[in-house]
């Protein structure tokens, strides 16, 4: 068991049992079963994190030897680089931009930390880790797929890798690790999953279960969804000064397909205008964070207390997901007859193409539709009847 101190004092470090360790600055001193004193260092240097074993205390090591360790390496690093000849410089590895990205990314708050700690250090980083970063090649890239796919990933996980990785690379850009993403490359066709969808019934106990839990924002959160069909991310950036109340619309500056519009019904504007009257401030955002402790400038999710009010209402939480309302909203509109193009500028899909997989309506609606299609066609009666029901078949394909 490791504990992290301000510091590895004598009276620490005696005060260890078997098994324990104490961490500070990047050195960690753990006592052995056989009641050593073991000391290692793990830190970073220029972007390469380097662990190394120094020694047993039996050995005479302390914790000067690990901070004279520490120096050593730094200072050789400092002095690579300047005995380089001008206009040289050196190269980071995969390996090192992706450390580079994951301490950018706990730095800034970045979303779904723990599942890119995995796809970097489970899956990237063992492939593409000692290559040069600004050399890698789509062929590289394609490699690692075809291996991951013959390794028995779905193409969904391996999508998934592949979205960390052009994220990785962008933001290695803006951070100026590298010029230019050195290459492009695209992302397998992945089978369209089962959509839930809310039945009315079920979109009703969904609102009640939420009005009933104990975080005030949570029903004001699946009025939004059931409401406009907007993503979990879009709904907590909202901001009452975006909506203009007169027009019912709210402007989202950093939708997922770029800024737009976004239409808001009547009954979820009456209820931000509620909303709004009981606020101190009136013109932030719609989702504070409810802890004055939270950096963030607005609730980042309501996973947790969304699933609660599934719960609630009887459902399933592994069925239904805050995306689930979204799915729901845009079905409504695809049953209701909605042209695609005006569902796409509700939805904010950036293609048509992605609105389309929506059209799977009830088989009920299909055949309402098909109501609209159907000909009466004249039943011919007694010895005509093959003849004439030939001539007006035949008149059919004519016409």
């Amino acid at each position: 068991m490791t504990r992290r101190t301000g510091g590895l004092g004598r009276d620490a470090i005696k005060s260890l049992t078997p098994g324990a360790s104490i961490s500070d600055g990047g050195i960690t001193a753990a006592r052995l079963p056989d009641g050593d004193i073991r000391w290692t260092v793990n830190v970073m240097v220029s972007g390469r994190r380097v662990h190394r074993v120094i020694g047993r205390a039996s050995e005479g090591v302390d914790r000067a030897d690990c901070l004279a360790f520490i120096e050593r390496v730094r200072t050789e690093e400092r002095e690579e680089r300047l005995s380089l000849p001008t206009g040289r410089k050196t190269y980071l590895t995969f390996e090192q931009l992706a450390l580079r990205y994951l301490d950018r990314m706990e730095k800034g708050g970045g979303k779904n930390l723990q599942s890119k700690r995995t796809q970097v250090h489970g899956r990237l980083v063992p492939y593409f880790g000692r290559q040069r970063a600004d050399t890698m090649t789509e062929f590289t890239v394609n490699t690692f797929r075809k291996k991951r796919l013959e390794g028995g990933a779905a193409a969904g996980t391996i999508n998934r890798d592949l979205a960390t990785l052009k994220h990785m690379l962008r933001d290695a850009v803006k951070a100026k690790d590298i010029k230019a993403v050195p290459c492009s490359f695209k992302l397998l066709d992945e089978p369209p999953g089962r959509m839930t969808v809310l039945s009315d019934a079920e979109g009703e106990a969904l609102m009640k279960g939420a009005i009933a839990d104990q975080d005030p924002d949570l029903w004001v959160f699946v009025a939004f969804g059931l409401n406009t069909a907007m993503r979990h991310r879009e709904i907590l950036q909202a901001r009452f000064d975006q909506i203009d109340w007169d027009r019912h619309r709210l402007h989202i500056p950093k939708a997922k397909a770029g800024a737009r519009e976004q239409p808001l019904t009547a009954a979820l504007v009456d209820i931000l205008r509620c909303e709004r009257e009981q606020r101190s401030d009136r013109e932030g955002f719609i989702f504070p964070p409810r802890k004055t402790t939270v950096k963030a400038e607005h609730r980042t999710a309501l996973s947790k207390p969304f699933a609660r009010a599934v719960k609630r209402a009887n459902l399933d939480p592994s069925r239904v997901t805050p995306h689930t309302m979204r799915h729901t909203a845009i079905t409504r509109l695809v049953q209701a007859g909605i042209d695609l193009p005006t569902i796409q500028l509700i939805s904010g899909h950036k293609t048509l193409a992605m609105v389309l997989r929506y059209a799977h309506v009830s088989g009920g609606h299909i055949d309402a539709a098909m109501k609209a299609l159907d000909r009466t066609i004249p039943e011919p009666a007694g010895e005509n009847r093959n003849s004439s029901g030939t001539q007006v078949t035949q008149e059919l394909h004519r016409a």
